[in-house]
């Protein structure tokens, strides 16, 4: 399943109201979303049929759209009734939802404030052991030439697909270099995230996490921030420099798709800082990860 292109997969999808075939799911070339980067999204997490967090997705889901200018014109108890029956209906046992929304093609204008808020969701599964092969050995990281904008010049608390443009740009670099991902170092210096997860890592028996003022807040960051807070583990959230990875134990991604990512190493410069990827600090972590997203 997982080789099949997007737009030639079998199913349903719903799309401004309206459950219809996967494949009539379409848009207009015109259409100011796609020439202007305006279209905010979600990605959430179906475990055993079951989505995680998906009130927190769609509360941000909606607050995406008002970040950027725009009012998507569903509730949150609307949209969580549509994922529901999106599962149901394409029969989802792991899967992943992508709900969507964009302005319409009424103007080629860059103001689109004349235009429709087009609204979508689709749902597809996914390999439930999907990138255990690199979560076994760790992903390797570099540090982007790239930086990441200074709060208050962009939304960064929005899941905007403008915002993602620089993210494929250096992902694609990354994993031309060998690299699994990028880490993206704020104007100051200091570790922001990487190109679409958030940053951890476990020093001193502390965990250590980068300030959200330029990056997304994530759902999954939160999580294993509360996690840690349960177990009694020590969290400090602070601006970190490349310097004080060095003597750490361990270090990890977290987001909704990839949830606890372990990191092999860190090469900046003539630098390769190497992590424990069997830490069991970590581990901790992941498994109450674990227990949290199946629990019934």
């Amino acid at each position: 399943m997982s080789d099949i292109p997007f737009d030639q997969r079998e199913g349903f999808m719903w799309v401004d109201g309206a459950f219809i075939n996967w494949q009539d799911a379409k848009i207009h070339i015109m259409t100011h979303g796609l020439h202007y980067g305006c279209a905010v999204f979600e990605g959430i997490k179906v475990y055993d049929s079951r989505p995680f967090k998906l009130m927190q997705h769609h509360q941000r889901f909606l607050k995406s759209g008002t970040l950027v200018g725009y009012r998507i014109p569903y509730s949150v108890d609307e949209l969580n009734a549509v994922a529901l029956e999106l599962i149901a209906r394409q029969g989802i046992s792991n899967g992943y939802i992508r709900p969507i929304a964009w302005l319409g093609s009424e103007t080629m204008l860059v103001s689109g404030n004349n235009c429709k808020v087009r609204t979508a969701m689709a749902v597809w599964e996914t390999d439930k052991h999907d990138r255990s092969e690199t979560r076994a050995v760790g992903a390797r990281l570099n540090v982007s030439t790239w930086n990441k904008a200074p709060n208050g010049c962009l939304p960064h608390q929005s899941k905007v697909s403008g915002l993602y443009v620089i993210a494929t740009m250096v992902k694609n670099q990354a994993t031309s270099e060998g690299f699994d991902d990028s880490l993206f170092l704020d104007v100051h210096g200091h570790i922001t995230e990487a190109t679409t997860s958030n940053f951890f890592f476990i020093k001193n028996n502390q965990l250590m996490t980068p300030i959200a003022d330029c990056f997304l807040n994530g759902i999954t960051r939160q999580t294993i921030i509360e996690i840690a807070q349960r177990h009694d583990i020590t969290v400090v959230e602070g601006h970190i420099r490349l310097e004080e990875l060095q003597g750490a134990d361990a270090a990890f991604l977290t987001g909704s798709a990839i949830e606890i990512m372990p990191v092999q190493s860190i090469n900046y410069g003539d630098v390769e800082c190497k992590f424990d990827v069997g830490n069991g600090l970590m581990k901790k972590l992941h498994s109450s990860y674990q227990e949290l997203v199946y629990m019934p």
